[in-house]
């Protein structure tokens, strides 16, 4: 299911008008009371008007409702009756305590939403219910099939990428990117570049829920006529390392990293007239990959130690992009044989309810026996050693007014649903 959407319905469980869906900002003011420091330390998240809870305070406001779901929860509750959430969704609304493992009264008073208006928390690869005879007719499907509490897109990303232990560094590569690593302790970022949610299992999923990284190449194609997505990356090869000092901030939907700051915009410098196509291209790619150095150095400097990059989604099918990432960190780079770990995820969230699969995370080992291994090429170290610098000489230059990491309007976090 989507993240960060929110779904108001009556007492029969049916909508009472559509989903405020993850970009949605209507409800900034709903936030400007809120401490931020209260979200960060018992939430583990950053204080922003597209988590839930803002936008059920805001729906509260302008109508009565019985319940109020995220989309994942909505799509159980209609297949089963039952209303439930996964532990890793619940961490996302701001409502939700990581040391209690639940919904906290201090939160839920600070927005004004009462526990019975929410569903319940439970494991993500807990059967929910079985398919109900409504749920057979709105699918297709036999009523009695087992269902599962299911999660949100990034969380299933990981399980369908076989991320079971801290050491890796998850890299989805969608229209957005996200960039997330396990912790066996709930650290908690001071510097607002990451958030921590509760995950499947023992450990807690770090993560920077993403920039626009796919989509910036589906803009650039469409803003260069460039044909397709293999087209992009032959004009991109066609450059060396460090594109001859052009420079990409990829904030085509603000920033979310080195820092989120809402009204930042992307942009390209050191050009000149030496420089072509190709060179931006290749900008586009290094620069989305920059940001995820930022999230990398940023989570290594919280105490989690990171051995290898494991990159999936659509952009995950580039090999110049995956390249430029191990050449980057330093790190090798796996590929897995089955690049959609989202999809994957949810299947595996699906065995595990129905007991055709072991309890995770042995039920997604055999995810991790097929990788492709790309390892880091020494030799081009130095050069994006001097673009990353320039890259965060730029950003600081560009976005130096904003020096306040808890400001609470953040960036629009960019769709995540489709592949690069």
């Amino acid at each position: 299911g989507q993240l960060d959407g929110v779904i108001p319905v009556d007492g029969n469980g049916l909508p009472l008008g559509p989903c405020i869906i993850w970009m949605d900002r209507r409800a900034e003011a709903e936030v400007a009371d809120i401490d931020a420091g209260l979200i960060r330390d018992r939430c583990g998240v950053i204080l922003d008007a597209g988590h839930p809870a803002a936008k059920i305070r805001w729906l509260k406001k302008r109508m009565v409702a019985r319940r109020f779901h995220v989309p994942v929860s909505y799509i159980v509750s209609r297949l089963t009756g039952a209303h439930v959430i996964d532990h890793c969704t619940a961490s996302t609304t701001m409502l939700y305590g990581l040391a209690s493992g639940g919904y906290e009264a201090a939160l839920l008073a600070a927005f004004g939403i009462g526990m019975d208006e929410l569903p319940l928390p439970r494991p993500a690869d807990a059967p929910s219910g079985e398919l109900t005879k409504t749920g057979a007719e709105l699918t297709g499907l036999p009523a009695g099939i087992p269902v599962a509490v299911g999660t949100g897109d990034d969380f299933s990303s990981g399980v369908g990428a076989g991320l079971s232990e801290p050491g890796q560094l998850l890299n989805v590569l969608g229209t957005a990117e996200v960039v997330a690593t396990l912790s066996a302790q709930p650290l908690i970022d001071r510097d607002h570049l990451v958030e921590t949610h509760a995950f499947i299992g023992d450990n807690f999923f770090i993560e920077n829920p993403g920039w626009l990284s796919g989509g910036a190449i589906t803009w650039f194609c469409n803003a260069f006529n460039i044909a397709d997505v293999q087209s992009f990356d032959r004009l991109a090869a066609s450059v060396p390392p460090g594109c001859d000092g052009v420079t990409f901030i990829p904030a085509l939907s603000g920033a979310m990293a080195p820092q989120w700051i809402a009204s930042a915009r992307a942009s390209f410098t050191g050009m000149t007239a030496a420089h072509g196509t190709g060179h931006l291209a290749r900008a586009v790619l290094e620069g989305t990959a920059f940001a995820m150095k930022d999230v990398l150095d940023r989570v290594v400097a919280m105490g989690v130690p990171i051995k290898a990059l494991r990159i999936a989604g659509g952009g995950a099918k580039s090999r110049l992009w995956t390249q430029i990432r191990a050449d980057l960190t330093g790190l090798p780079v796996e590929t897995p044989l089955h690049v959609d770990t989202s999809a994957l995820g949810a299947a595996v969230l699906g065995g595990v309810a129905s007991g055709r699969l072991p309890a995770l995370p042995a039920g997604a080992a055999p995810l991790s026996r097929h990788l492709k291994l790309t390892p880091p090429d020494a030799g081009h170290s130095s050069a994006y050693a001097a673009a990353y610098e320039t890259y965060r000489h730029c950003f600081a230059l560009l976005h130096m007014r904003h020096q306040d990491p808890t400001r609470r309007s953040q960036p629009r976090r960019a769709s995540k649903r489709h592949s690069a």
